[in-house]
């Protein structure tokens, strides 16, 4: 083992196998990580202070839990806009192999192959655009569903003035 390893680091560059240029490239991507890390820890500055350790974004204090609930449209939207990101590029690739006339001449039905399967790639991205799109998921704001009327003894008149009372009180902190 250590001599088929000192064979691939000290060989010359043109009898260099293929798995010796990736151990390179790893040993090279390690190397580099931490020379950088020991550099930050060397030069980078070593006094913080409680100004300089707060939120400095949205150049606003933080105020309050900074765990909220978030309505799950939010997400739901930029997942939608990351499949199709990420979807769209792969038709670049697509794209630039569909274009070689050489592989075409070479290969003729490769072309009506490759047009029919980006085809039903589309075709399945559409159909899921327009699942959301029925589902609901695209719109910002949703109508608001309407409360069910009730027939029971409460009636609404007495709902507001229990809240009229009971407003500008705080409720008990939970522990």
């Amino acid at each position: 083992m250590a001599i088929a390893f000192h064979t691939l680091l000290v060989a010359p560059a043109d009898t260099l196998s293929d798995f010796g240029a990736v151990l390179l490239f790893i040993l090279g991507g390690i190397i580099f990580a931490i020379i950088g890390t020991l550099a930050n820890r060397l030069i980078g500055p070593k006094r913080p202070n409680p100004e300089k350790l707060t939120t400095y974004e949205s150049g606003e204090a933080p105020i309050g839990d900074a765990v909220i609930q978030l309505n799950t449209r939010f997400y739901l939207v930029g997942l939608i806009f990351l499949i199709f990101d990420v979807e769209v590029l792969f038709l670049y690739p697509w794209a630039t192999v569909f274009a070689d006339r050489d592989i075409i001449q070479a290969v003729p039905e490769w072309g009506t192959f490759v047009m029919v399967e980006m085809m039903l790639f589309a075709g399945i991205l559409i159909l899921g655009l327009i699942y959301a799109w029925i589902k609901g998921d695209l719109e910002w704001v949703k109508p608001q569903p309407t409360p069910p009327s009730t027939t029971g003894l409460t009636t609404a008149s007495r709902y507001e003035s229990v809240n009229k009372k009971y407003q500008g009180v705080k409720a008990p902190e939970s522990s």
